[in-house]
């Protein structure tokens, strides 16, 4: 049995599977960017009142499952993390402070799932991506 999860008036277990990517799929997530943003992202998903219970960040794209309650739309939760993240990335790594958007890191628009009762699934497709991305990255397919 899954555990759900509580607000004041409601008691629920919304998990999405979540595909986004970088502007024009550059191969921008490398070293030091992809394990920054590892942590700005569950910060952001924390402040939201979301978990995200897996993830991996490739160099072209990231995936996640991530828990939202459903006070928050989805889509106003993942605008808001790579929003934020976008603005984070560009304060760590652009030499900007202040008034910035970040508006050139995340492609529009995203792609999402519901997990149902198949989070484990998941969690092991997501940790399979990057045996993939190296296999590809080595020739193999």
């Amino acid at each position: 049995m899954e555990k759900f999860s509580s607000l004041s008036h409601s008691r629920y277990d919304c998990k999405y599977h979540v595909v986004f990517v970088p502007k024009f799929r550059k191969k921008s997530l490398f070293g030091k960017i992809r394990q920054y943003l590892k942590g700005v992202f569950h910060e952001l998903a924390r402040q939201k009142g979301s978990e995200i219970f897996s993830g991996h960040i490739s160099s072209d794209h990231v995936h996640m499952c991530i828990s939202i309650p459903p006070k928050y739309a989805v889509s106003d939760v993942i605008g808001y993390l790579k929003g934020k993240s976008a603005i984070a990335v560009a304060r760590q790594y652009g030499g900007k402070n202040l008034n910035f958007n970040g508006e050139k890191l995340w492609a529009r628009g995203y792609a999402v799932s519901t997990v149902g009762f198949e989070l484990e699934k998941v969690k092991k497709y997501i940790a399979q991506q990057e045996k993939l991305e190296k296999d590809q990255e080595d020739g193999k397919f």
